[in-house]
């Protein structure tokens, strides 16, 4: 795993070329702290910069950026590819012999024979990396397939484009846009992140997951197609059912998690694994132990509330499986001194609060391994948000009304204000009185007007209405407002899981753990998010994933087999911590610093008035605001450190 960055130009930066690339390299360090160069080229005027964490192959051997045998590429690389062997036997046997035994060389030596795009198709694994042909000035970027490493660009006005695994890198050319993208702002406050190929400046991107960007001097804008699709994974797949049997079923899933977990075991330093109890890390950690003959070192970090602390159940996970397992209790004090570094550690606003115990988890477990093994992307893949039962059962519902009569609901609800349903909430004895009745009362109101995947977006959003907050907004309709998906993927289940994995999954969850994770330098791997796995969730029925009430019904049978089902069977948590009570005590001085008159008129991003009202709700406990309040700090965090 490692930092990447770099810049091709026609007209050369104010401040000397080397001088600049040295600059991004350090800024990159978090990421790569074993080894660092520059490569630049002022013939073809193009400059590639790497920080090496180095995991396979520590030899100087693996050292990037790296050009080809031929002489002609040069590539810089973020990620692990684990089907070395594969790439390389079908090379040339004629080939220059191989210097050493990274994939990165295999990446780029095949790049070289057979072209970009043949070698992309190839890979299995995580990847982000640039490829520049010197001969014919001419600029590659490539992400996998499920965006499990970033990668961001820019075109300036000055015709020099600018690339970076991290924002920070991006900023530091003297050419790169600082404006502010108030759709994105916008967007960030339903979400709590920015979805999709924007980010917090205009324009500078996102490369989309399993996109392919090719640029040379010549060319107006970059040229950029996809080499994987992951809506045409769940429309093709979701409609052949090739799956015949649950004993079928489970069989194929099992060998291929194996295989994609022995894959991601391969490396030349400590390895270990993320566990927390649940189902999908604690599978991971059992598919580890199978493999080896020693105990797989294992990590927790536990809480003092009890409705957050999953520690004890790790624990009982970690003995059975006879796991070398570690375990460390938090104070609020350790959470609340993470604070601070967040908008050093993300580059632009991201409110997802798990992002303070996920930081954590990685900060101890990098004192003892450099790579560790995660669960995530169990949930989208195998159906086990509960807020797709609640979204079933709310449909279900609706469905019953008719739409005349569920229109005209809508229309008396929202003929009283927000404002108005709190006070005659306000009669009610405060033991029986509902919390956030207003808000509700709108949701439930668009809800009665909607169509499924209406209910589905008011779900998964916070700020219902951004542009009403953000001073100048138009939210971005993203892959939530996609018209075709009911055509393309008419099952609603499946539809929901598409949507959580084209949004949620990328730019939150696997934003999330690529920052925490890299800031210490700690290499995450994902075995769910092998793009094989993937694939064949999306062949599988519904009540292979969904059955009984419960979600990831097929994970469970797996796991049923390795872990007691008394150990996992139990009701999901979240990775959280107890943010709704923090603002109100140990966080409300630097909310309210944050939340000052002084900073909306600095920051110029929102209108104070709806946020100081929720602000007030919530810390005289008649509401609980916690996220969108959450988003609000966030993003003024963010714009106190960068704007």
């Amino acid at each position: 795993m490692c930092g990447i960055s770099g810049f091709i130009w026609d007209k050369a930066p104010l401040v000397p070329t080397e001088q600049v690339a040295t600059k991004i390299e350090q800024s990159l360090y978090h990421r790569g702290p074993d080894s660092g160069a520059c490569w630049v080229d002022h013939d073809s005027r193009a400059a590639l910069i790497h920080r090496r964490l180095a995991v396979v192959d520590l030899s100087p051997s693996g050292n990037q950026p790296m050009q080809s045998a031929c002489g002609r590429f040069v590539i810089c690389y973020n990620g692990e590819v684990y089907n070395r062997e594969a790439l390389i036997k079908n090379l040339d046997t004629n080939h220059t012999p191989f210097r050493g035994h990274s994939d990165t060389e295999a990446i780029l030596e095949s790049c070289a024979a057979i072209g970009v795009k043949a070698t992309t198709e190839k890979l299995i694994g995580m990847f982000a990396f640039a490829l520049w042909d010197i001969q014919d000035r001419r600029l590659w970027l490539v992400r996998d397939r499920l965006g499990i490493k970033p990668l961001y660009w820019t075109l300036t006005p000055q015709r020099t484009l600018i690339f970076g695994s991290e924002l920070k890198a991006l900023r530091v050319h003297d050419q790169c846009p600082n404006s502010v993208d108030l759709a994105a702002t916008s967007g960030f406050m339903r979400h709590n992140y920015i979805a999709g190929t924007r980010t917090i400046y205009e324009n500078v991107q996102k490369l989309a997951p399993g996109c392919i960007l090719s640029f040379s001097p010549d060319m107006e804008t970059p040229k950029i197609e996809p080499f994987w699709n992951l809506k045409d994974t769940f429309t093709l797949n979701h409609s052949t059912k090739a799956i015949k049997s649950d004993d079928d079923a489970i069989a194929k899933l099992e060998n291929l998690l194996h295989d994609a977990v022995d894959r991601r075991m391969i490396a030349d330093v400590p390895l270990g694994a993320f566990l927390s109890g649940g189902i999908d890390s604690s599978l991971i950690a059992a598919l580890m132990q199978t493999r080896r003959d020693e105990p797989v070192k294992t990590f927790s970090i536990g809480f003092e509330t009890a409705q957050h602390n999953e520690a004890q159940y790790a624990a009982e996970v970690a003995k059975h499986l006879g796991t070398d397992h570690t375990e460390l209790y938090v104070t609020g004090q350790d959470a609340l001194d993470v604070i601070p570094k967040l908008p050093d550690m993300f580059d632009e606003p991201f409110a997802d609060s798990s992002q303070i115990p996920t930081y954590l988890l990685s900060s101890l477990t990098r004192k003892f391994v450099t790579v560790a093994l995660s669960g995530d992307g169990g949930d989208e893949l195998f159906g086990g948000y509960e807020r797709y039962f609640t979204a079933q059962r709310i449909n279900s519902q609706l469905g019953k009304i008719p739409s005349p009569v569920r229109k005209l609901l809508a229309r008396t609800i929202t003929s009283f204000s927000p404002d108005c349903w709190d006070a005659i909430s306000h009669l009610l004895p405060k033991n029986c009185r509902p919390t956030n009745t207003g808000d509700r009362a709108h949701k439930l109101a668009a809800m009665l007007r909607g169509t499924p995947d209406d209910v589905f977006r008011s779900l998964v959003s916070h700020w219902e209405n951004p542009d009403d907050v953000v001073i100048g907004g138009k939210e971005p309709k993203g892959a939530l407002w996609d018209e075709t998906l009911v055509s393309k993927i008419p099952d609603f289940l499946a539809r929901m899981q598409y949507m959580d994995s084209a949004t949620y999954l990328t730019d939150d969850i696997l934003t999330k753990v690529d920052r925490t994770s890299m800031f210490d330098g700690l290499e995450a791997r994902v075995p769910f998010l092998d793009h094989r796995v993937a694939e064949f969730a999306a062949t599988l029925p519904n009540h292979m994933k969904v059955r009984n009430g419960q979600g990831k019904w097929i994970l469970r049978q797996i796991l049923e087999k390795y872990v007691p089902r008394h150990l996992f069977d139990r009701p999901k948590m979240g990775f959280g911590v107890p943010l709704d009570s923090w603002l109100r005590g140990p966080l409300r001085d630097w909310a309210e610093d944050l939340l000052s008159e002084e900073t909306f008129k600095r920051n110029g991003l929102l209108r104070r008035e709806p946020v100081m009202k929720k602000w007030q709700q919530h810390v005289s406990a008649d509401a609980n605001w916690q996220y969108h309040i959450w988003d609000v700090l966030m993003l003024h965090a963010w714009a106190n450190r960068h704007l």
